[in-house]
C-alpha cells in the first residue's frame, strides 16, 4: 500500500510543479470532496429518504439550495482560490514540501491531531466573536440565513468570515510546514467534518455516536436553530471548549429533557 501511494505521488511531482500541486491541486481536491460529500444531502432532503434521521422537520426550498450553490462557487473561486495562491509563499517559507520521501504515519498522525486541537481552540473564540451584535449583523448572519442547514451550507458565509475563520484551519499547517500530502489529508478530514456537522441528519452511524467529545450534526444543528445571542455550541469539531466555558448549557438541558421523554415513552409502551 505504501509503495502504491509513493508511486502515485511520484507521478504527481513528476508531471506537476510544486505550485500547481499546492494551489491548483489543493483547490481541485477541496472542491471535489466538498461537493461530492455535500450534494447527496440535498438529494436526500428532496426525495424524503431517511427522513426519520432528519433533525428538523423543516426543509429548504429549491431556490434557497440553488442560491447556496451559486454563491459557494463565487466565493470559492473569488476568495478560496486566491487565498491558496497568495498563501503559497508563506507555507513554503515555513517548510512545506511535496518531494519524496513521504512522511511516516506517526508524523502525519501527530500533526493532524495537533491541527484538530489548535483549530478547535482558535475557531471557538473566533466563532464567539462573530456572535457579538455588530459582527453577527454585518458578517455572520449570512451563514445563519439557513436555520435548517444542509451539508453545503457549511461553507456558505460572508467573504470576511471565510478569511477570519479560515485562519483557524490553516494556522496549524502554517506553523508546522507539513508535507503536502499531510496538508491534503487535513483538508479532506476538515471538509468532511464540517459537511457532516451541517448535514441536518443524525444517523446511527454518525461519528458523534462513537467518538467521545465529537460534536457532529445534532450538536451544531442546535446552534443554527436558536437566536444568535442564545445559541451556544460554538465549537468546531469537538465539544470540550463549549463544556469548559459553559456555552453548551442550553443544549445539554435540551438533551436531558429529550432523554427523560424517551424513557417515559418507553415505560408507557411496556405497560
Amino acid at each position: 500500500m505504501a509503495s502504491l501511494i509513493e508511486s502515485a505521488w511520484q507521478y504527481l511531482i513528476t508531471n506537476f510543479s510544486d505550485f500547481q500541486l499546492a494551489c491548483l491541486g489543493s483547490f481541485f481536491l477541496h472542491e471535489s470532496v466538498f461537493f461530492l460529500s455535500g450534494l447527496p444531502f440535498i438529494w436526500l432532503e428532496r426525495a424524503g429518504w431517511l427522513s426519520k434521521y432528519k433533525i428538523q422537520a423543516k426543509t429548504n426550498s429549491r431556490a434557497s439550495e440553488e442560491k447556496c450553490i451559486i454563491r459557494l462557487l463565487v466565493y470559492h473561486f473569488g476568495v478560496n482560490l486566491p487565498v491558496m495562491i497568495f498563501s503559497y509563499p508563506v507555507f513554503k517559507y515555513m517548510g512545506m514540501r511535496s518531494s519524496l520521501p513521504l512522511p511516516s504515519w506517526r508524523v502525519v498522525l501527530s500533526q493532524i491531531i495537533f491541527y484538530f486541537i489548535l483549530e478547535d481552540f482558535v475557531f471557538y473564540w473566533g466563532h464567539r466573536i462573530l456572535h457579538t451584535k455588530w459582527l453577527y449583523k454585518h458578517v455572520h448572519s449570512v451563514h445563519h440565513e439557513y436555520a435548517t442547514p444542509f451539508g453545503l451550507t457549511s461553507e456558505y458565509a460572508h467573504p470576511a468570515e471565510i478569511l477570519f475563520l479560515g485562519f483557524a484551519t490553516i494556522v496549524g499547517p502554517a506553523i508546522t510546514g507539513p508535507h503536502l500530502i499531510t496538508l491534503w489529508l487535513w483538508m479532506v478530514l476538515r471538509v468532511l467534518e464540517t459537511v457532516e456537522a451541517h448535514c441536518g441528519y443524525h444517523f446511527p452511524w454518525s461519528p458523534s455516536n462513537f467518538l467521545p467529545l465529537y460534536g457532529g450534526a445534532d450538536f451544531h444543528d442546535y446552534h443554527h436553530r436558536l437566536l444568535y445571542t442564545k445559541s451556544g455550541n460554538y465549537s468546531s469539531t469537538f465539544t470540550y471548549m463549549d463544556r469548559i466555558f459553559g456555552t453548551d448549557i442550553g443544549y445539554r438541558k435540551l438533551k436531558a429533557l429529550k432523554n427523560v421523554e424517551v424513557e417515559y415513552n418507553s415505560e408507557q409502551k411496556k405497560q
